[in-house]
């Protein structure tokens, strides 16, 4: 059940881990999946307690890639790089050492060393063409460290080689590079309407000036017509006097 409910609903995970811990509370594996359902849901303190003791209990180190982030999600890079630094994780499977790598990237831009975090995922399987989950994970990471340096075109390459590795979009980077197109193709829908705003302002102030020309010529022609006016009057008074 907690399985099942882990990407769908991880609080109701959580609360079912809890009532099986209840019942079985010296069980690695209940402790593991308590461990796994209180991350999931963004209970970190618990899940760090969680996996530390299911990890007594089984000797598994298979999740210390999740702890390391536990204690970047409660603010403590520093213990995230103590354990990527442990020699355990270098008897961990493929898969669990490219997750440690992205959380000590991660922790290392926390600290603020983003050319480090970088460096740090600089990798030759960034290029393995196994179609394995982990492929599109690490250059997915990679194209966020790229990005937080400016490296933007760098980027954008490896968000495009994280999406052939991934064409089930398992990880959701498809969706990130429709947005990336999205943001762009938005830009330009701005610029053209800033583009038409500037016209139709041309064409307004066009239109006063026609304006203000138009009333001054009427203006004119009304003094020159009230002359002529007077003027006629003037003759017509002088026929009537002769």
């Amino acid at each position: 059940m907690v399985g099942r409910l882990l990407d769908d609903d991880p609080e109701a995970a959580w609360q079912h881990a809890l009532a099986a811990r209840a019942r079985a509370a010296r069980i690695g594996v209940v402790r593991e999946a308590a461990g796994l359902a209180a991350y999931h849901a963004g209970h970190y303190g618990e899940a760090l307690a969680e996996l530390r003791t299911a990890r007594r209990l089984t000797g598994s180190d298979e999740h210390l890639p999740v702890i390391a982030d536990a204690e970047r999600a409660l603010g403590r890079p520093e213990r995230a790089l103590t354990i990527a630094a442990s020699p355990e994780v270098g008897r961990l499977p493929v898969e669990q050492r490219v997750e440690m790598l992205i959380v000590e990237s991660g922790a290392r831009a926390d600290l603020g060393q983003r050319d480090a975090a970088v460096i740090t995922l600089q990798l030759g399987l960034l290029d393995n063409h196994s179609g394995a989950p982990w492929v599109a994970r690490l250059r997915s990471a990679y194209a966020d460290a790229l990005a937080a340096v400016g490296r933007d075109a760098e980027a954008r390459h490896w968000l495009e080689r994280a999406a052939e590795a991934d064409p089930d979009d398992v990880t959701g980077v498809h969706e990130r590079l429709a947005e990336l197109d999205g943001l762009v193709l938005t830009d330009l829908e701005d610029e053209d309407e800033d583009d038409v705003e500037d016209d139709v302002e041309d064409d307004e102030d066009d239109v006063e000036d026609d304006d203000v020309d138009t009333r001054g010529g009427s203006d004119d022609d009304s003094a020159d017509a009230v002359h002529d006016v007077r003027t006629g009057r003037q003759g017509d008074d002088g026929d009537d006097d002769r």
